[in-house]
């Protein structure tokens, strides 16, 4: 594994348990609601079905951490080519479009599969010593690609349900009261100089955010909040979907290829927006972040609106101070509020806001940082080998958890994703 994955000095063996316990009951957690049918299915190539999330981050541990151990006994042998994503230096893996196939494993059996990776998983760290730091490495790393699937499993099953005409409820929740549109943006003037980005110190970090070097910003300022729903629709009812000077050349095929002509889960019901959130169909909120628009969409709207999208640099020297407060899964849940983004109420909460709510697309495209080096074998395969093609987000979702957000976490995606709680914050070159 990378050098750069980097951990707290003392973990006990008894919080490291405990803390892997707790975020697989998150998993579990978000699957309260959901039938049997509603975690088979697969409702496009790039998601999966819910149930293929759950025995997937089992796979991961089982095949990194447990299957290390030659006395482990694996609990199905075919699993190994079932819920494999991309690591070819495991093995083969089962076509991703068709996973939705998959009417075996069963649930039931995908839930007993979890509860015997659980078992095997908690024994194991109690064995060890607390300076055993390769097997807190990998568990740790274990953790926070769980939490990725987290968030895979709210945009995923938000796009399987979001083709139901029924448009089904994941999770009801109250929703937070929004400032009539209109909210003011203040601008954060960036200093020009020398700075550094990059994970450095303490805590986890994954390999694509190392090392940490310099980078150098010319003078320019950078917005407070992200664009709110109710802006995105002025940039709507302007034309902005049908002036080509406004786009990318890929991004205006992209247009006319799809008919794109709004954020995804936009509809519009007797004359009036409506928008398709986790809790059901709701009266499109306008002061809220905009989500579910492609790089595409952020950088029309950007140029449109007389701005750009900001580097990830920008974006991380300014978040560095901010605090890392915001609308996120595990916060939404335990105050039973709708998991989608969330207007900012005053001037006193959140009065710049950098995290949660919605991934903010950067104009920096997925590349390794000077110096980077993949790892070695399987675990290498993590990040590095999808520096292509990709832009960076920025800064964290409603679907993320609040302890799986930093400053330095680099997200990715192709320019054309939609899918994602993904959205704009604007930036201005001085």
């Amino acid at each position: 594994m990378s050098q750069s994955i980097e951990l707290p000095p003392a973990v006990s063996p008894q919080s490291l348990c405990d803390r892997y316990l707790a975020v697989r009951s998150f998993t579990m957690k978000l699957c309260e609601t959901l039938s049997p049918e509603d975690c088979c299915l697969q409702s496009m190539e790039n998601a999966s079905p819910v149930r293929w999330h759950l025995a997937h981050t089992s796979w991961f541990f089982e095949t990194f951490l447990l299957k290390q151990d030659s006395s482990y006994g694996v609990f199905d042998d075919s699993y190994e080519v079932l819920f494999n994503s991309y690591y070819n230096a495991v093995g083969e893996q089962f076509p991703r479009h068709q996973r939705g196939l998959l009417s075996r494993p069963t649930l039931e059996q995908t839930f007993a599969y979890r509860e015997h990776i659980d078992q095997a998983v908690a024994e194991r760290i109690k064995a060890a010593t607390d300076d055993d730091s390769h097997l807190t490495r990998i568990v740790e790393l274990g953790i926070q690609h769980e939490q990725q699937h987290q968030e895979l499993i709210l945009t995923d099953l938000k796009h399987l349900f979001s083709h139901n005409p029924l448009f089904p409820v994941f999770r009801d929740g109250k929703s937070r009261s929004s400032q009539p549109h209109g909210t003011t943006t203040a601008w954060l003037p960036g200093l020009e100089g020398v700075h550094e980005i990059g994970h450095a110190g303490e805590g986890f970090a994954f390999d694509n955010e190392s090392p940490r070097h310099r980078v150098f910003l010319e003078q320019h300022s950078i917005a407070s909040r992200p664009v709110s729903s109710g802006e995105f629709l002025n940039f709507i009812e302007d034309g902005g979907y049908t002036r080509p000077e406004l786009w990318l050349s890929m991004g205006w095929d992209f247009v006319q290829r799809t008919g794109c002509a709004h954020p995804l889960y936009w509809f519009q019901v007797d004359g009036s927006w409506q928008e398709y959130t986790l809790a059901g169909l709701r009266p499109l909120d306008q002061a809220a972040p905009v989500t579910h628009v492609s790089y595409f969409e952020a950088d029309a709207y950007a140029r449109w609106a007389g701005g750009r999208l900001p580097t990830e640099a920008e974006w991380e020297v300014h978040a560095a101070d901010v605090p890392r407060e915001g609308h996120f899964a595990d916060t939404l849940l335990a105050s039973n509020s709708a998991i989608h983004p969330a207007s900012i109420d005053s001037e006193d909460d959140f009065p710049v806001q950098m995290f949660g709510d919605v991934w903010e697309w950067t104009s920096s495209s997925y590349a390794p940082y000077p110096g980077y080096q993949p790892a070695a074998g399987a675990l290498g395969e993590y990040n590095g080998k999808f520096m292509c093609n990709q832009y960076v987000l920025r800064g964290g979702s409603v679907a993320t958890s609040s302890d799986h957000i930093r400053a330095t976490y680099r997200n990715f995606f192709s320019p054309d994703s939609q899918w994602q709680f993904s959205g704009i914050r604007l930036a201005k070159s001085e």
